[in-house]
């Protein structure tokens, strides 16, 4: 079913400096849509993160050119009389039912068999890492493929096959919604730790933005790359 990309992930790590092509089947029908979750509450912010300016940029519209980086067909999932000014929009099915919500909504939307899945609040996901984990998913027959770091799972940026979307609803309906319990080995690609190592993958891309704290680490860290490149 999965065909050959025309470029391989060892062939992209030589050619960092080139800009990456898109994910593309040999029939040229790319199949993989993404999702931004962009219906968090943003508490411990104290303001809708969406909009918070990183780089002269909302962080809604940085989280929507990641995505463009791997996929033509891009929805948000969050209420429109927010985002509908940023793109399509995907209402959850089951509200209130933080990110599984979410994800059970993303999944019934799409029409690919592969969907990514992202959060708006990891600015420092690159390119190269969505180009790795969509590779990973795509040769894999799990129905997910997610990175795990020593302090848990990172299901906010994984790949999900449409397969996974009846297992989601059955944890909504009985009120279960912790993504990381529904990640059974026998459905689950786990990429630990020591596998983002040797691709040289650091575990600071999958920081995410919760605070102001969090907010200001990012602008020093952003601004001091600038500096520095």
């Amino acid at each position: 079913m999965e065909g050959k990309y025309r470029e391989s992930t060892t062939a992209r790590r030589r050619n960092r400096s080139r800009e990456l092509p898109k994910i593309c089947y040999k029939s040229g029908v790319q199949d993989v849509t993404a999702f931004i979750l962009a219906g968090g509450k943003s508490s411990r912010m104290g303001e809708n993160k969406a909009f918070l300016m990183l780089e002269g940029r909302p962080l809604i519209d940085r989280a929507i050119k990641q995505a463009h980086g791997i996929a033509d067909d891009i929805f948000i999932v969050g209420p429109k009389e927010l985002y509908g000014a940023f793109g399509r929009i995907v209402a959850d099915i089951y509200p209130d039912c933080g990110p599984l919500g979410g994800i059970h909504a993303a999944l019934n939307r799409t029409r690919t068999d592969f969907s990514l899945i992202l959060a708006l609040d990891t600015p420092f996901i690159t390119l190269d890492f969505l180009h790795f984990l969509v590779d990973k998913a795509i040769q894999s027959p799990a129905l997910v493929t997610v990175p795990r770091l020593p302090g848990g799972y990172q299901p906010l940026c994984a790949m999900y096959r449409s397969q996974f979307a009846p297992v989601a609803e059955a944890a909504l309906k009985r009120g279960e919604y912790k993504i990381d319990m529904l990640f059974r080995p026998e459905i689950t690609q786990v990429i630990d730790q020591t596998v983002l190592a040797q691709e040289g993958f650091r575990p600071s891309i999958f920081d995410n933005l919760n605070s102001p704290e969090d907010f200001a680490r990012a602008t020093q860290q952003l601004a001091h790359s600038a500096k520095t490149t």
